[in-house]
């Protein structure tokens, strides 16, 4: 199953005060992992950012970003997702991985039935949701718990999902019947 190689860590956000700072949105475990990563640049690789300076202000950080000196250079960079090459990352132990490495993988029910596909990780602010896109159908957001996330085999290529019975067509009233 081939991977993308390049793994978002970052969104710059609006300007931050005149000087051309801005809000950064990290997605790494370690917010300031960012100013260690070197150059951050576009998905597409065109345009590069490196992150001089960055403090952590309440959910984000405020960075200052190499070549933009003011506010207006500051807003138009604005929602610009900034990447780096996969391999710049640490490597993973035994049963860590990233969310990058999720995407794409099947999603099975403990009997090895095919759900559909892992589409998505989000996090809303009270902890992770796994989108899966079934075959038909609406995609499902699940919490990314141990109870309905059991097991997780990346080299195997699937994620095992322990449905809720809302889900499987039942409804927790049945399941005591």
């Amino acid at each position: 199953m081939s991977r993308d190689t390049r793994i978002c860590v970052a969104k710059i956000g609006a300007a931050h005060g005149v000087r051309g700072e801005v809000k950064l949105w990290p997605f790494t475990e370690d917010p300031l992992a960012v100013l260690h990563y070197g150059p951050l640049s576009t998905k597409d690789g065109k345009r590069h950012f490196e992150v001089l300076h960055a403090r952590i202000a309440k959910d984000h950080l405020v960075a200052t970003l190499k070549g933009v000196a003011n506010r207006d250079e500051a807003a138009r960079v604005n929602g610009i997702e900034l990447y780096i090459s996969r391999d710049a990352l640490p490597d993973t132990g035994d049963g860590e991985y990233y969310h990058a490495d999720l995407i794409g993988l099947r999603a099975i029910d403990p009997q090895g039935v095919e759900i559909g596909s892992v589409i998505a990780i989000h996090n809303f602010g009270a902890g992770d949701i796994i989108e899966i896109a079934p075959p038909r159908g609406l995609t499902l957001l699940l919490p990314f718990t141990n109870a309905v996330v059991p097991a997780v085999d990346v080299a195997a290529g699937h994620v095992v999902i322990e449905l809720p019975n809302e889900i499987e067509g039942g409804s927790p009233k049945d399941a005591d019947n």
